[in-house]
């Protein structure tokens, strides 16, 4: 507006140019302001009222000129004003029309990210209940046959289990505490079926367990580290080992680990779907907040640790 101001200052009635050139700089604000607005929530009710307002503008513009005494300037002003508008509506229109695009692509992104975070839960649904539940069963049913007397607990073990991870992988997060309910039932069943193989223990430091109030992951985070822990550390060890749960509060951070006692790492040992799953999720709900890590336990322990740091509330 500036530069078609400057262009045609010439042109304007000598009386009026000035006010012309303020009043097309007033117009061109106005219409980046209107702009701005659609840009923030394209719809197709603004556009239409922007178009409106601005050809009330322009008609009211018109009649004050006229009624000061201007026809003459203001039938001359009348085509620049009509091309003014067509140029600025044509503006609007587009601007809507390629916002309204970009929402709904980026709406688009965000719902296939939902739904591969679905995937994953249903992935790692999948991968948790079926060969520890047929093993189980199966233990339990053996157990049952020769009136053993681990049958009673190992049953009240495996209900407070399925009664607490059938429902969870429908939520998105999860409460650290119930985590750890359900952590603390499938290590009480599996020490059952393992008998002296397998000891564990459930440390708490005082800071995490007044932070645990706050905190969530996603569901079966956990869970997943005490079952590799299982499957990889202990039951591939003829003498098992002892798998020790652990919560720290680091700074408005909650640190929790999972060191199993069984046969280590192996060389070149790589994320399985359950951790790479586990990653995604976590990465999804708390981006660059979360860490998830696997290393080989302190020197002066055997055995793997497994960990993931996510933030306190």
């Amino acid at each position: 507006m500036l530069v078609l101001g400057l262009v045609f200052y010439a042109m304007l009635p000598r009386h009026l140019a000035h006010v012309i050139l303020i009043g097309g700089l007033l117009v061109a604000s106005a219409g980046l302001s209107v702009a701005r607005w659609l840009w923030r929530q394209p719809t197709r009710t603004r556009f239409n009222v922007a178009t409106m307002g601005a050809g009330v503008v322009m008609l009211l513009v018109t009649l004050v000129m006229v009624k000061l005494g201007y026809r003459d300037e203001a039938r001359d002003l009348l085509p620049f004003g009509a091309g003014g508008m067509t140029l600025t509506v044509s503006s609007w229109w587009f601007l809507t029309l390629y916002r309204t695009q970009q929402l709904g692509a980026r709406l688009a992104e965000l719902d296939a990210q939902e739904e591969r975070i679905a995937l994953a839960q249903r992935l790692a649904t999948a991968q948790i209940q079926p060969h520890f539940l047929f093993n189980t069963l199966a233990s339990l049913q053996h157990w049952v046959d020769t009136r053993d007397d681990r049958a009673g607990p190992m049953l009240r073990s495996l209900t407070r289990y399925l009664r607490a991870t059938l429902p969870m992988f429908e939520q998105d997060r999860l409460p650290l505490e119930q985590e750890l309910q359900i952590v603390r039932s499938y290590l009480d069943i599996m020490q059952a079926r393992l008998g002296q193989r397998l000891t564990w223990s459930l440390d708490l430091d005082e800071s995490a367990a007044a932070a645990m109030a706050h905190a969530s992951l996603p569901p079966g985070t956990l869970l997943t580290l005490a079952e590799n822990a299982i499957t990889h550390g202990i039951e591939p060890s003829l003498r098992g080992g002892h798998i020790a749960v652990r919560a720290k509060a680091l700074e408005g951070r909650l640190r929790l680990e999972v060191q199993d006692g069984g046969q280590g790492l192996a060389p070149g040992a790589c994320d399985g779907l359950g951790l790479a799953n586990t990653r995604e999720r976590l990465q999804a709900q708390f981006g660059a907040r979360a860490a998830l890590g696997l290393e080989p336990a302190p020197a002066d322990a055997p055995g793997c640790l497994a960990w993931v740091e996510v933030p306190a509330a």
